[in-house]
């Protein structure tokens, strides 16, 4: 993304994945030659477009300190890069528990000061009404716990307090991993509340009823946040021996075919059919938890505008956002379906609003087509001046008769 120093222009570049703890900022001229590290071009090509975009004769000493700088950070698809890879992998799948990778940076990292800062961020919401008997699930952001205090507080607040006795299935959106797979894992995720204790029982059955949908033990587990959030607050509520079965879900995409349903393809299909087969038989024994964001616009995301939160192009975002989640109160996938690949383009990853919750929340849909949703809040944040991410709360209850997707088998 764009440097946020201002004595220091040019481009941010670090791995998401931690590979590489390196991070970098790589001025302008040079940024603007990266397309020649393609695989394909040479270094003589790389000299070639240093020298077009300087003026310069002799640009070998600034282009092999890029080359050396990429490589030594693991930025280059080469062996560092592949033994960084392997090397991280190897330490996830061997770990005997999944490891914080966000305290002390998204929240904090001692128990009594994350107990007082989620009282905090709960005690912002109301009080959630009665009928809360009847609830199948939440929906509740994954920004920031401190960017989304009142989605976060919307959603959790108010929950009934025997609901620690069920089991969480927990669909959080995979940033990083394959288009139309799904990540398990059988690690507990400790925080600094303790560790849980996942359900292997179903953990394993998912796995094997969906074959090579699911990837078992997978590194993105070890980066991502989108679980680790919702986890942090589950603990809060329900002691640190709550029982989870954390689920990633990739994007969906299907190429050039993009607008036809996810279930197109056949590993989607499986995963879901798998999870409505295991919800339908446990039934009250789970309660589902969906760690969702939705639209990203600004430059940080790829966009040419300047994105402020409730202003100019954001109030049109608000719109199309409620249109969105108006089909999920009504438990209508494929009509959310029709809405998110409305418009999009191959860069938006066929969203225009480039909701990274839609397949978290079309893999619940799919999977429980009697549940309804209820609104519970809505908000926009710039997480930077000129980026905004929006999000919300949602709950779900048993709508008692199959939605407008059942399908019959």
């Amino acid at each position: 993304m764009p440097s946020p120093l201002p004595g220091q222009p040019g481009l941010f570049v670090r791995d998401p994945f931690r590979y590489s703890d390196a991070v970098l900022v790589i001025p302008p001229v040079l940024a603007r030659c990266l397309g020649c590290f393609d695989g394909a071009q040479t270094e003589a090509d790389l000299h070639a477009e240093l020298s077009r975009l300087t003026g310069e004769i002799s640009v070998r000493e600034p282009a092999r300190r890029l080359i050396k700088t990429l490589r030594e950070a693991a930025f280059l698809d080469d062996e560092i890069f592949a033994a960084r890879r392997a090397s991280r992998h190897d330490a996830f799948a061997a770990a005997p528990e999944r490891t914080p990778a966000h305290a002390g940076s998204g929240y904090p990292a001692e128990a009594a000061p994350l107990a007082a800062t989620l009282d905090g961020y709960l005690e912002r919401a109301p009080a959630r009404g009665a009928n809360v008997e009847a609830l199948l699930g939440v929906a509740a952001p994954h920004v920031s716990p401190e960017g989304g205090i009142a989605s976060y507080a919307a959603a959790y607040r108010g929950l009934p307090a025997d609901l620690g006795e069920r089991t969480f299935v927990i669909l959080g959106t995979s940033h990083y991993g394959e288009p139309d797979r799904f990540g398990l894992t059988r690690k507990p995720f400790a925080t600094p509340f303790g560790a849980t204790a996942p359900e292997a029982r179903l953990v394993n059955e998912l796995a094997r009823a969906a074959g090579d949908a699911a990837h078992v033990e997978d590194y993105c587990h070890a980066v991502e946040h989108s679980i680790e959030f919702q986890v942090v607050f589950l603990q809060h509520l329900y002691g640190p021996n709550v029982k989870i079965v954390p689920i990633l879900c990739g994007a969906f995409v299907d190429g050039p075919a993009a607008r036809r349903p996810p279930e197109s393809s056949d590993a989607v299909a499986r995963f879901i059919d798998a999870l409505g087969n295991v919800a339908a038989r446990e039934g009250e024994r789970l309660f589902f938890v969906l760690g969702v964001d939705m639209t990203h616009i600004g430059r940080r995301y790829g966009d040419d505008v300047a994105a402020r939160a409730g202003e100019g192009e954001l109030i049109e975002v608000e719109t199309l956002d409620r249109a969105r989640i108006a089909r999920l109160e009504a438990g209508d996938a494929a009509g959310f379906w029709e809405l998110v690949r409305e418009g999009g383009t191959p860069a938006q990853g066929y969203d225009a609003l480039k909701w990274c919750g839609s397949s978290p929340f079309y893999t619940f849909h799919r999977a429980l087509p009697h549940a309804r949703g209820t609104l519970l809040h809505y908000e926009q944040w710039n997480i930077d001046d000129v980026s905004v991410v929006s999000f919300g709360a949602l709950a779900f209850r048993d709508g008692g008769c199959p939605g407008p997707n059942h399908r019959i088998k």
